[in-house]
């Protein structure tokens, strides 16, 4: 429980406070611009990878993605850590709770349409909500529908199957993140999120954010809110995008087609666990969706196949239970799950 600010406060002149916010943001900027050529350069031409071959993506894969996501959990949760400074756990979830938890799934599935993160990148997102106080189950649709549904899938989805087949995966991938939040959220499964995602610490001391703090309090507080989840998830977070790295580019496409096939009336979940230990975002797998889709697998199959590998990997389980417990974890594949599952049924059964 919050004990109230104990240490001296920060007394810094304002020139220097604000002016190291800007250059750091300008720093954030720069790094997230140059990550992907950087790396390119760095594997490509000074280590000498073949850019085609399959280690050769791996390793800049690796690289390229590890940096990514530090960089996000860096920006995003110092940036919410200073937003929830103004207000306390409790008012947070007075507001978003409650009579208004259905409205807050479709408030949160709806910023994830808007935010094109691949599932490991849509974590450092769902940690700074879960901190802030906003319910667990308004932050799974976020979880769910930012890989899962987002304007660079419709628009692919439009040019290769036409806007039909698009407005029927997007409308299937809003409402699985939808009901899933919301089951989630009526579980009351907040006991089995691990204890430091909730703490917020200044100097070592638990802090009342609704004692009056500084503007040098509260960036002291981001600061050390990202020094504290960082050191606690790199090793999941490495362990997450080797994986990634690993089974990036080794999709077997023939393999799918041989045991996902329409004469299959199990495709769907064959389909769904050949999907889930794969890694890549909804723009990364779709040339593939399109080619098991001219190869004969059913549309509905084809669907179930895409939302599996968009919003259930392996690199975002190994990353998420760092924060999540094991059982909390569990109900978060079978809920999503059995929700694909459903989807790939109902258009395999009415298309």
């Amino acid at each position: 429980m919050s004990t109230g600010l104990q240490s001296a406060p920060v007394v810094r002149a304002p020139w220097r406070l604000w002016g190291g916010l800007l250059a750091a943001a300008g720093a954030w900027l720069v790094a997230y611009q140059l990550n992907r050529s950087l790396w390119e350069w760095a594997v490509f031409d000074l280590a000498g990878f073949d850019s085609v071959s399959r280690w050769g993506s791996a390793v800049e894969f690796f690289f390229y993605d590890t940096v990514k996501i530090l960089l996000l959990l860096g920006g995003i949760i110092f940036a919410v850590t200073v937003l929830r400074s103004f207000m306390s756990v409790e008012r947070t979830r007075a507001l978003l709770g409650g009579r208004r938890e259905g409205v807050g799934n479709i408030a949160a599935a709806g910023l994830g349409v808007v935010t094109p993160f691949c599932s490991c990148s849509a974590v450092p997102g769902f940690i700074g909500f879960v901190a802030a106080g906003v319910p667990l189950g308004i932050t799974m649709s976020f979880l769910i529908a930012s890989p899962m549904v987002n304007e660079v899938a419709i628009v692919l989805l439009y040019g290769l199957f036409g806007w039909k087949i698009a407005a029927l995966y997007v409308t299937a991938g809003l409402a699985v993140a939808i009901v899933a939040g919301w089951v989630i959220g009526r579980l009351r499964l907040e006991k089995w999120v691990e204890p430091f995602v909730f703490e917020t610490t200044l100097r070592g001391q638990p802090v009342d954010m609704s004692t009056a703090l500084s503007w040098a309090d509260r960036f002291a507080i981001a600061r050390e809110e990202v020094r504290t989840i960082i050191r606690k998830i790199w090793p999941y977070l490495l362990v997450g995008i080797g994986i990634g790295a690993v089974i990036h580019g080794w999709v077997p496409e023939g393999f799918f087609v041989e045991y996902a096939g329409p004469d299959n009336p199990l495709a769907v979940p064959v389909a769904v666990g050949l999907g889930i230990p794969l890694y890549s975002n909804a723009a990364g797998i779709l040339p593939l969706v399109e080619a098991l889709y001219a190869k004969g697998l059913a549309l509905g199959t084809v669907l179930a196949f895409m939302m599996s590998v968009v919003a259930l990997s392996v690199p975002e389980l190994v990353l998420l239970r760092r924060v999540l417990k094991p059982r909390l974890l569990g109900v978060f594949v079978g809920v999503v799950g059995v929700g694909i599952l459903m989807v790939g049924f109902l258009f395999n059964l009415v298309l």
